[in-house]
Parts: structure tokens; sequence; C-alpha cells
């Protein structure tokens, strides 16, 4: 509710000012030709850069986020609209002329700048919701790799319960970086690599199944593996559930199950990134926007 009433406060606050630029605008254009160095341009150029250095504080906001300097989702409303804002007042400031040099690459980037904005604002509108209603197994983002190897043992020690020794390629903890979650992960798979196999023919299209194409999904999950794709899998898992007696169809369920958790992994990785991405996209661009917009001001009152 209280965010609710924040959209609307912004919505209204900035309709109204932009109403009101607008109208400020209309005789000062009919009386002369709009200028920036005119007293309106230049009413309307220091307003525009006043509204997106106040934009550009929610990043020392968030940078700083032990400050209490008001509620995050507050900031977050003020950075959207007041970017949003500064694009009509300093095209209101320059005319709706993009001009050259300097002026023409700030026009530019102001526009780059606010269309990513807007872009991220949808993003983290949307993609939250979605990962909530699509990713039932979400985990903590930064916990993904762990999960994926605890996901890999699992497998690991389903198939040598059921079918028997598993020949994998043993490394020393020391040979590869990884720390001790991998260490432990050799040290299971060594102790897997022990048992003796057992039901050799029944457990055959199991133990080969696992070992071409599960195995090298769940260790190593890509977009191009037909393990990825959902119908193609359950039809793959389908497949081996017919060649196999029925007792081994409770570890061929399990490996569907942990394959369609590491799909959804992989789908969380690709939302996060996506989530996140178009940032270095528009925090770069919105810095270089403010210090090239000073460097204007300076070059226009000193010329």
């Amino acid at each position: 509710m209280i965010i609710d009433r924040t959209h609307r406060w912004w919505a209204i606050s900035s309709a109204v000012i932009l109403v009101a630029a607008a109208l400020l605008y209309i005789p000062y254009a009919s009386s002369q030709a709009p200028k920036g160095g005119s007293w309106p341009g230049l009413a309307y150029g220091s307003a525009g850069f006043a509204m997106m250095l106040g934009a550009g504080l929610l990043g020392a906001r968030k940078k700083v986020p032990v400050w209490r300097l008001g509620r995050a989702h507050t900031w977050m409303r003020s950075h959207v609209w007041l970017g949003l804002m500064s694009l009509p007042i300093i095209l209101f400031h320059a005319g709706f002329a993009v001009g050259g040099g300097l002026t023409s690459v700030l026009m530019c980037l102001l526009v780059v700048v606010v269309g990513s904005g807007l872009l991220g604002t949808w993003l983290q509108h949307r993609v939250p919701a979605r990962m909530l209603r699509d990713l039932p197994m979400e985990t903590i983002y930064d916990q993904i790799d762990h999960v994926r190897a605890q996901l890999l043992t699992e497998a690991d020690g389903l198939v040598a319960d059921a079918c028997g020794k598993l020949e994998l390629e043993i490394l020393t903890p020391g040979a590869s970086p990884g720390g001790a979650a991998r260490a432990a992960a050799h040290a299971t798979a060594a102790a897997l690599a022990t048992i003796d196999r057992i039901d050799a023919d029944e457990s055959a299209p199991l133990r080969e199944f696992y070992m071409g194409a599960v195995r090298p999904f769940v260790k190593r999950p890509q977009r191009a593996h037909p393990l990825a794709d959902r119908a193609h899998a359950t039809m793959q898992f389908a497949t081996v559930r017919g060649l196999v007696p029925a007792r081994f169809h409770g570890v061929v369920e399990d490996l569907e199950h942990i394959c369609e958790e590491q799909r959804q992994l992989m789908q969380q990785s690709s939302m996060h990134t996506l989530l996140h991405g178009w940032l270095l996209v528009h925090v770069p661009l919105s810095l270089a926007l403010l210090v090239l917009a000073v460097v204007h001001i300076v070059m226009a009152l000193r010329y």
C-alpha cells in the first residue's frame, strides 16, 4: 500500500511538473528561437541537470545501505521518475535540437540511459514474478554451484546403489581448485568406484544412459545438451524406464527429478543475468552522462 501511494504521488507530481514546463515553454518558444544559453533555456537546463543528479543519488544510497535516509522503495521511485522527467526537461532546454559535438553525445547518452532505466524497471517488475511462478526449486543464487555439486553426488550414489561400481575419473583434491566441496565430491566418487557391479545385464541400459547422458548434464549443464529440453528429456527417461525392470523405476524417476532441478538452476542463472546485466550498460553510461554534463555546463558558462 505504501509503495502504491509513493508511485501514485510521483506519477501525479511528475505529470504536474511536465505540464507546467510545457505551458511555460510555449510562450517562450513563440517569442524567440529557443536556445540553451537564454534565461529560460538555462532554467530548463538547471532543472534537468538537478533531476539527473537526484536520480544518480540512488547509486550512493545503494552503496551505503546503512544510511537511514528513507525507505529503499522511495529512493527507487525517485530514481525512476526523476530520470524519466529529465529527458523532456532537457529537450526543452535544447529547444528540441540535438546540436553537434558534445551536446549531441549528451543527448544520445541521455536517451540510452533513460531507455535502459525503463528496461531495467520492467525487468525488475517481471523477472522476480516469473521466477516465483516458474521456478519452484529456486535456490540462493550464490549457492547454485554448491547445489549442483550436491546433485551430482546424489545422482552418483543413486546409480551406484542400483547398478554397482561406477567407473569414474578420480582426481586428487590438489589436482584442480575447488575447495572443500570439490574435495568431498572426489572422495565420494572414489568410494562409489569401489562398489562391486551387480545385475549387470538388467541395469546396463540405466547405467549406460546415466554415464553417457545424465551424468555429463548434471556435472556441467549446458543448453545444447539434449536433456536441457524438458520434452526431449521426458521421452528419453520414458525409453530407459521401459528397458529396465520395475525395481529400477524409482532410480529413473529420481534422476529425472535431478535433471529437472538442474534445468531450473540453469533458468535461474539466466534470469539472474538478465535481471542484473542491464546495469552493466545503465550504470557506466549514467556516470559518463553526469561527468560530461558537468563539462558541458562549465564550457557553456565559460565560453
